[in-house]
């Protein structure tokens, strides 16, 4: 999979990836991730990728001929299954989509920044708008960073054990039951004891009860 990130800010999004799963990931050549700086694509000496709104207002626009640019460099190069825009009004994201984007082969993730982008592109290139929560970042760049990492730590040769992503919370519209390691007693707080009891099938059980109760009680909204 290859995953494009065209930003006005990249410095902001090297970390996320030089750690942890996604580095992995990169290392293993899963993933390949590439961070695009709008700039490089702005017009006049200083680069501008940005002006003002056409009938005022507060805030500057994103300019569309930086973003085509931009993407139709990329697109010179290979097809893309997705051209999607990090913006706060767009679909929220969540684990099915997740799943779905993880599918693809090719996908490019244009950061937002300022008051957005010039809404023709929305109209004509962009793909999909996904928000990852109902509030405004200075930038699309973390919520990128977030996308990214759901989608990768879900595709094959990433996580050492491949069948734990199947276990996590909203992969079957219910949370995550409890968990408990080493030692069984600790100040007195006791692991439950079907735990310990090696019988799998009532460990399952335990554990599905226990999925159950928690999202009824944190969550009930996954259950309608």
């Amino acid at each position: 999979m290859r995953i494009d990130i065209i930003t006005v800010l990249p410095e902001l999004l090297r970390s996320p990836f030089e750690a942890s799963i996604c580095k992995r990931a990169v290392e293993k050549g899963v993933v390949e991730i590439e961070i695009h700086n709008l700039r490089n694509y702005g017009s006049g000496k200083n680069k501008q990728v940005d002006d003002y709104a056409f009938g005022g207002g507060a805030g500057m626009v994103m300019r569309v001929e930086p973003i085509m640019a931009c993407i139709e460099k990329l697109q010179s190069e290979r097809s893309y299954d997705a051209i999607i825009y990090m913006t706060p009004d767009g679909k929220r994201f969540d684990q099915k989509h997740a799943n779905r984007l993880s599918l693809f082969e090719n996908i490019i993730l244009l950061c937002g920044h300022y008051k957005g982008i010039d809404q023709r592109l929305r109209d004509h290139i962009i793909t999909e708008e996904i928000s990852i929560g109902d509030y405004v970042l200075s930038g699309g760049e973390l919520a990128a960073a977030v996308v990214s990492d759901a989608i990768i730590r879900l595709l094959p040769g990433v996580l050492n054990d491949e069948t734990s992503a199947l276990t996590d919370s909203f992969q079957d519209d219910l949370l995550a039951p409890p968990v408990y390691t080493r030692p069984a007693e600790f100040r007195g707080w006791k692991v439950p004891d079907i735990l310990l009891s090696g019988d799998e099938k009532k460990i399952d059980n335990w554990r599905t009860e226990q999925a159950l109760e928690r999202t009824e009680r944190l969550r009930p909204d996954l259950l309608e």
